[in-house]
């Protein structure tokens, strides 16, 4: 795409289905380049949870209509309390027994059973509160977290099946932690600052999209 820098060879990043990609770097510019309002997006506190949250959600393509926000905003209590649960800093590149999952869970669980609200637009709206820990699980990327691993088609809550979704992401950031965070860097030294799981997010959706 015109106007992204040459950088540098990255170390390769490693999907499933024995995807490699050789050119992480590169797709991480040119999709931040396309996508640099939505990733300018600030949120409105840690664990605060309000209408603005969702509005800026739907300036990234969230399409969440006004009685969906409505009827979200009725949990904000539950899912207000759920994010005081979890450190703002708390990472999914931390080992897997200090994620706070079952308070990570019982916020995904303040969502369930709202008419027209799935994991997309669910995620898309709390990535903001908790960059580092909750991915964007847009159609594309629960396509390719379900295709091969039986263990993210829960049949427990809505919380219980995003939580295993996110379990199963953590796989593939684990598997490409030393890249994502040479890319994380070379993405900082260009005024990017996005975590890993954003990073991770976004090649997928790259490659599978």
């Amino acid at each position: 795409m015109s106007g992204v820098p040459r950088v540098a060879h990255m170390s390769t990043i490693i999907l499933r289905g024995g995807i490699e990609v050789e050119n992480p770097l590169e797709l991480a510019l040119e999709f931040l380049e396309a996508y640099s309002g939505y990733e300018a997006r600030d949120s409105m506190g840690p664990d605060s949870f309000d209408e603005g949250d969702l509005r800026q959600a739907n300036r990234g393509g969230a399409r969440i209509s006004a009685a969906e926000i409505a009827a979200i905003l009725e949990r904000r209590g539950e899912i207000e309390g759920a994010l005081r649960e979890i450190r703002p800093a708390a990472s999914l590149a931390d080992k897997a027994s200090a994620i706070p999952w079952l308070p990570l869970t019982r916020l995904f669980d303040a969502f369930s059973d709202i008419r027209g609200v799935g994991f997309s637009k669910m995620t898309k709206a709390l990535h903001p509160k908790r960059q580092a820990l909750i991915p964007m699980l847009d159609s594309v990327v629960q396509a390719y977290l379900t295709r091969d691993d039986s263990a993210t088609r829960s049949s427990g809550s809505f919380g219980e099946h995003a939580t295993a979704l996110v379990r199963s992401y953590k796989q593939d950031l684990d598997r490409n932690r030393s890249a994502l965070r040479e890319i994380q860097r070379e993405l900082a030294n260009r005024d990017h600052r996005i975590t890993e799981v954003r990073i991770l997010d976004l090649l997928i959706w790259s490659v599978n999209a």
